[in-house]
């Protein structure tokens, strides 16, 4: 029962080929870049074997092409025939207030896809591109969208409405969406099982930090709210993206340094948060080094980082009311302890009425393999 997962980037396809019936085990993926470019390369790992090699992908049918072809090759395949694959899981970023759960692809999904579009251009264009080329090379399987948004769908109105003419929400949808669902989802599932009670009765922080953060607040399993809005910049400071700030700031710069708008949020959304701070770089890593030689910007950068964190924990504390478990994860939730910590450290009020304070490993392709499984094998 093979299922394979993939997630498309505007020049990158990555791939997971999950067998299900073994463990939900991964027995191949890889990943396509620079798709669109002159050369593009492919790095394929199956078992202990591990192959790159530079191919030519002009666009993302191309390159799913190539996934097929290498799956299914004599010598480097695990497949003797696409039709082996029982589903593909795609992961969309936004669909919108329309779908609150995993679906099976249809031409009405494909076009509401394509019309949430407007709402994440740089990511729902190249997840359909991908779909239609998978409908086309691993023709009659059947394809699942799994959406990041779908999770935070359980939101309130209260919860998800800013403070701008309503009328607003109503002609263009603009609200608060939140993302990172399905790490949220996973990771509040894991803890579930982690703490031994049934997902339904237990309040969670739910903490992604990679180079996009976000945090969740999490009831019974259902998100009531999340740091991210109506795009991922909201929030959190992030690798290079300056999170919650003043909504004049755009018109200030705009003014005052002669950018559009469309410059000023390229800045917020490449050139801030770790990186603009520091002025050195959006790795955690680099930043906890330069701070140790005494680096006071990149201390800066750290702090800000910290602050936002224990602020919204101190938020979500007071809309969950009571919290089981706070939970990091992702790069630098999993693999920069002083983080949790010392937040352990300082929320005495949590810590000392039993919080607990996890850590678990994020793994979006899995639920999406198993949503996938779930979906199809219930037609």
């Amino acid at each position: 029962m093979l299922i394979l997962v993939i997630n498309c980037g505007s020049s990158s396809a990555k791939y997971d080929l999950f067998d299900i019936k073994k463990g939900s085990s991964v027995i191949a993926s890889g990943v396509i870049e620079r798709i669109g470019e002159r050369t593009s390369a492919i790095t394929h790992n199956s078992g202990d074997r591990k192959i790159e090699r530079e191919i030519i992908c002009a666009d993302h049918h191309s390159a799913i092409g190539s996934i097929r072809d290498i799956l299914i090759d004599k010598e480097t395949g695990v497949l003797s025939d696409v039709k082996e694959v029982l589903g593909v899981g795609h992961r969309v970023v936004h669909g919108g207030e329309e779908f609150n759960q995993s679906i099976l692809i249809n031409d009405k999904v494909l076009e509401s896809i394509n019309r949430f579009s407007e709402l994440a251009p740089l990511h729902n264009p190249p997840s359909l591109e991908g779909i239609r080329a998978c409908m086309k090379i691993f023709k009659d399987v059947p394809q699942v969208a799994v959406f990041d948004t779908a999770f935070h769908q359980s939101m309130k109105e209260h919860a998800f409405c800013y403070g701008i003419p309503y009328e607003l929400y109503e002609k263009y949808g603009i609200r608060r969406y939140g993302f990172h669902g399905t790490s949220h989802r996973y990771v509040s599932e894991k803890a579930a099982e982690a703490l031994g009670r049934p997902l339904g009765d237990i309040n969670l922080i739910t903490v992604h930090l990679g180079n996009g953060c976000s945090i969740a607040a999490v009831k019974g399993g259902k998100s009531v709210d999340t740091s991210m809005g109506f795009t991922p910049l909201e929030g959190l400071l992030m690798g290079t993206r300056s999170g919650d700030i003043d909504p004049s700031i755009v018109s200030f710069i705009m003014g005052h340094e002669g950018l559009s708008a469309e410059e000023v949020t390229d800045m917020l959304n490449k050139k801030s948060g770790l990186l603009g701070i520091s002025g050195i770089s959006n790795d955690m890593r680099d930043i906890l080094k330069a701070a140790e030689e005494g680096n006071d910007r990149a201390r800066l950068a750290y702090d800000v980082f910290y602050y936002r964190i224990k602020k919204y924990i101190g938020a979500y504390t007071a809309v969950l009311e009571h919290v089981d478990a706070v939970v990091f994860t992702a790069g630098i939730g999993e693999n920069v302890p002083r983080i949790k910590d010392q937040l352990k450290k300082e929320l005495r009020f949590l810590s000392g009425n039993g919080t607990k304070f996890l850590t678990i490993g994020t793994n979006e392709d899995l639920l999406i393999a198993n949503d996938t499984y779930r979906i199809v094998n219930n037609r």
